[in-house]
């Protein structure tokens, strides 16, 4: 069963990964390029800054919190204790891969790229008003790209990114709770953004 599953890891990685295009190519680099990212988010905490006013003071640390969350536990417990070769770095499969943006570290269980985006678009999706319908969809969509895109460049297993958007999703799930027990603490008696 075990080696059906890893069959079908490799055979999905080659599948993205040989679907490459010069094109392709570009956009996938530039949705997993973290300095994309960095200005990105920049932009959006102050939307919800200026959205949420003063519980921007709480939602932006539980937001930050997941994000490290999922980043420090992707990076700093599950890469080390597992040791999976990322696929760019796998002799077997190294030489037939379409490495366009490098490789990367040495161990790829889990995608911290998934964990992090996840997180991000998981929390965002469970404390902004259903009137925030396009932005949810938006910041979901950032995430399936930015995960897809760390297949497509060969960095990761399909398996390493499904696993990194668990973790995103649970750390999302907890730090938003913790949002809304504070959200009824302190801000009960206003109307809500």
């Amino acid at each position: 069963m075990i080696e059906r599953l890893q069959a079908l890891d490799r055979w999905l990685l080659i599948a993205a990964n040989d679907s490459h295009s010069s094109l392709m190519d570009k956009w996938m680099v530039f949705f997993t390029d973290r300095f994309v990212w960095f200005p990105a988010y920049f932009v959006m905490a102050l939307v919800l800054g200026y959205l949420f006013k003063r519980r921007a003071l709480l939602l932006l640390p539980m937001l930050g919190l997941s994000i490290l969350l999922s980043d420090g536990i992707s990076s700093r417990i599950f890469k080390p204790f597992f040791a999976r070769l990322r696929p760019c770095h796998d002799p077997d499969l190294s030489e037939t891969l379409n490495l366009v943006h490098g490789c990367g570290g040495q161990f790829g269980f889990l995608s911290s790229h998934a964990a992090n985006a996840f997180s991000l678009a998981v929390f965002l999706i469970l404390v902004l008003p259903q009137r925030f319908w396009l932005i949810k969809i938006v910041v979901l969509l950032w995430a399936v790209i930015v995960s897809y895109s760390r297949i497509y460049l060969g960095a990761h297993y399909p398996s390493d990114v499904a696993a990194g958007t668990l973790l995103g999703c649970l750390a999302a799930w907890g730090c938003a709770e913790l949002y809304k027990i504070g959200e009824r603490r302190w801000w009960h008696s206003e109307p809500a953004v």
